[in-house]
């Protein structure tokens, strides 16, 4: 691709194969966003590289990396409030963060308008759980655009911008991981930047900006009336799509959904009506019930929750419509993407005679694909603190994972981490689990972005109550889990250095008074750390410190550094296979011969693993 930053910051129109997070940033160009906020969290961080692709004297966005996604959605609340288009960006479950600034959005006047874009993510590809967030909008009354591909993550974008200026309300713009990460040529408009407006706008008569209970029911009459606005105006019923096949049968669908369906309609030997549905919330009456009373049996496919369903079937009782509607029928509806394969056997369900049964049967797999899970990266300081870790535990002591790269030592051979609820929980549920018990002791962990994402809070909790577990901070200097963003502790944030704020200062600082520093390549060091903190019987910190190797190693390969040679595996090795079945870098590789080996494409040549083996026979190269 020509250069990305002057090629979506030019003023022609022009067409170009991108991204669906790149051509956001081109929307928002378009569109005159002022100020744009976000938490990472995949799939919707490539926005943030895309924005710092393009020349500081031509960008004239505002972007942060905020501490977390509550503190993005007030920023981006702020400053539309102040008369600025503001945006905010993160992924599905940082909703659940934002969600108590977020349900208050609708009932204030947002005069320089306001998106959400919101990476929900089907199939649980890098979350914890796969929440269908247009919940969230609905309980809040907040219109929801969903795109089905790019090109039209690119201009609903912009639709999104029109309505919320038009009704000062905030809209969401609800992607997923496919849409987010795939790629098609994209017809850009022209880009005529705005002249800057630095000055503020807030007035508190634009208000009330303050919930108190004798404002709060004109505002949700206020904000009632907005979105029954959005519901009717016929200009939004253009955002939906209809085919039109002749047929007695239709399909309600949405999103990417729609896309698989087209991808299958092939395979169909009677082919439905389709109603492709853009805004998802709030839903058109007339429209929807216009395509009911056309068709004999309508089935909603629908990813994820029955959102739309349940609406539709209201529709169709309230308006005494007799068309058969068919929704989901079977757990395996509720889950999963609904992919091509997906949506065939769903409509398979209820329409059999619709499917040339031959495409069921050929879906057996030529190859068989064998399962790689995740894991560490080779040189992970994670994993070399995990292996010493490990040493310093009893088989019946109690260990509270977060949300990070670390999350994988929940998995073989290190196993440590028994339970998870979301970022920043492990020092509360830590504390819950001390209560009572005076036999088996309880560790927790956080990463250093985490703690100053959500993971504050739990520490001083643990102080103030003075509960009696250990806290390892897995430190390695960056947000490593979603592409190596800043964090406060680094000195540096989005565009600029900024003031250090050291996680051991912190600690201090709320009360922690016992807190013990280790590298983690220097296992035997924190294995003693961590029997010494499980020895003691209060709150206790190990901040357990190395670099993130992949950043590290990039950066020096930047710098023009050469990387270190792969270790090798010398004669004395007796196939104890500590390196793989214990410390598991996946370098190490066995032979025909169960032989071990070092695959020197992965082996960084960091050396981490030399002290794991007992007969001392990983060796550096020569010189090294």
């Amino acid at each position: 691709m020509k250069d990305l930053g002057n090629l979506l910051i030019q003023n022609n129109p022009f067409s170009e194969i991108m991204m669906g997070n790149y051509a956001l940033v081109r929307a928002m160009l378009e569109s005159g966003v002022k100020v744009l906020t976000s938490y990472p969290g995949s799939p919707t961080p490539e926005i943030a590289e895309a924005l710092k692709l393009l020349p500081k004297e031509k960008n004239p966005i505002y972007f942060e990396f905020s501490v977390n996604e509550k503190v993005a959605t007030e920023v981006a609340f702020g400053a539309s409030v102040n008369g600025h288009l503001s945006c905010v960006f993160f992924k599905s479950v940082g909703l659940n963060v934002a969600a108590d600034s977020f349900v208050q959005l609708g009932l204030m006047e947002l005069i320089g308008g306001m998106v959400i874009i919101l990476g929900d993510d089907p199939g649980a590809n890098s979350s914890q759980n796969e929440q269908d967030n247009r919940h969230y909008a609905k309980m809040s009354y907040i219109p929801v655009l969903e795109p089905a591909n790019p090109s039209e993550a690119y201009l609903l974008f912009k639709e999104a911008v029109k309505i919320s200026q038009e009704k000062r309300m905030p809209v969401i713009l609800r992607l997923s991981t496919h849409i987010c990460h795939a790629k098609e040529r994209i017809s850009f408009s022209e880009y005529t930047p705005l002249i800057s407006d630095n000055s503020p706008h807030f007035n508190p008569d634009n208000g009330p900006y303050i919930p108190i209970t004798s404002k709060v029911f004109p505002l949700k009459k206020r904000l009632l009336k907005k979105i029954t606005e959005v519901a009717l105006d016929p200009s939004n019923l253009n955002l939906n799509r209809t085919t039109d096949n002749k047929s007695d049968y239709g399909i309600i669908t949405h999103g990417l959904t729609y896309l698989s369906l087209l991808d299958i309609m092939p395979h169909l030997k009677i082919k439905p009506d389709i109603l492709k549905i853009t805004m998802t919330y709030p839903l058109n009456t007339d429209q929807i019930c216009n395509f009911l009373k056309k068709h004999k049996e309508v089935k909603i496919l629908e990813e994820l929750d029955d959102i739309m369903e349940t609406d539709i079937k209201r529709f169709a009782f309230e308006n005494d419509i007799k068309c058969k509607i068919i929704g989901k029928s079977d757990l395996e509806d509720w889950e999963n993407e609904y992919t091509p394969d997906k949506v065939i056997n769903v409509l398979n369900k209820c329409w059999p005679d619709f499917i040339d049964q031959s495409i069921l049967k050929s879906k057996s797999p030529l190859y068989k694909i064998e399962n790689r899970p995740a894991q560490l990266c080779p040189g992970c300081g994670h994993r070399s603190a995990f292996y010493a870790i490990k040493q310093a535990l009893k088989s019946d002591d109690i260990s509270v994972a977060d949300i990070g790269c670390h999350t994988l030592g929940f998995l073989p051979p290190y196993q440590i981490g028994q339970v998870l609820l979301c970022m920043g929980h492990s020092n509360g549920t830590a504390a819950g689990l001390s209560l009572f018990n005076t036999e088996r002791k309880v560790i927790s962990f956080l990463g250093d972005s985490t703690f100053f994402h959500a993971g504050l809070q739990g520490i001083i909790n643990a102080v103030y109550n003075k509960h009696n577990h250990t806290l390892i901070i897995m430190e390695n200097g960056t947000t490593a889990m979603t592409g190596h963003q800043d964090h406060p502790a680094v000195g540096k944030n989005f565009s600029e250095v900024s003031e250090k704020i050291p996680v051991k200062q912190v600690l201090q600082g709320i009360g922690v008074k016992n807190i013990r520093e280790v590298d983690t390549y220097k296992q035997a060091d924190l294995t003693q750390a961590v029997k010494d903190a499980l020895s003691e019987n209060e709150f206790n910190v190990v901040i357990a410190k190395h670099p993130c190797m992949l950043k590290f190693t990039r950066e020096n390969q930047r710098k023009g550094m050469i990387r270190p040679k792969p270790v090798k595996v010398s004669s004395k090795c007796t196939k104890s296979y500590k390196c793989i079945s214990d410390f598991a870098c996946p370098s190490y590789q066995f032979d025909e011969n169960q032989n071990v080996w070092v695959q020197p494409d992965l082996c960084i040549g960091d050396g981490s693993c030399k002290q794991t083996c007992p007969e001392s026979a990983i060796e550096s190269s020569k010189g090294e």
